[in-house]
C-alpha cells in the first residue's frame, strides 16, 4: 500500500511538473521570480521531448508500482497518460517534435509578453 501511494504521489507530481512546463510562463507574468524555476523546467521538458527520452520520474513511478505488485508501463509519462488519450494510435517522433515546439513557442510568446507588459523586478524595460 505504501509503494502504491508513493507511485501515485510521483504521478501527481509528474503531472504538476508537466503542467508547469507548459503553462508556467503564465505564472511568470504575475510572479517574475518564478522564471528561475520555470525556465530550467521548460528547457528540461523540451529536451525530454526532442531527445525522445523518458523522464526519470517515469522510471521511479514504474519502480514503485512494481514494488506494490502492480504493472508498470513502457514508454514515457506523456505517451502513457496524455497521448494515449489524445492520440490513440501512439506517439510518433513527429508528435514529439510538435509537442516540444509548442512548449517552446508558447513559452517564448509568454516571456515576450511578460517582458513588454510588466514593470516587475526581473523584467527590465530598455
Amino acid at each position: 500500500m505504501t509503494y502504491r501511494l508513493a507511485a501515485d504521489a510521483v504521478l501527481i507530481f509528474h503531472l504538476a511538473f508537466v503542467l508547469f512546463v507548459v503553462f508556467g510562463g503564465l505564472l511568470v507574468i504575475r510572479r517574475p521570480e518564478l522564471k528561475w524555476l520555470h525556465l530550467p523546467a521548460a528547457l528540461w521538458g523540451a529536451l525530454i521531448e526532442l531527445g525522445g527520452w523518458n523522464c526519470p520520474l517515469t522510471r521511479y513511478e514504474n519502480l514503485l508500482r512494481g514494488r506494490a505488485g502492480e504493472a508498470g508501463y513502457g514508454g514515457g509519462f506523456i505517451d502513457h497518460y496524455v497521448v494515449r488519450t489524445i492520440y490513440p494510435a501512439g506517439l510518433t517522433r513527429g508528435i514529439e517534435y510538435t509537442l516540444a515546439a509548442a512548449v517552446v513557442t508558447i513559452n517564448i510568446a509568454v516571456y515576450v509578453y511578460a517582458r513588454r507588459h510588466t514593470a516587475a523586478p526581473g523584467f527590465h524595460h530598455r
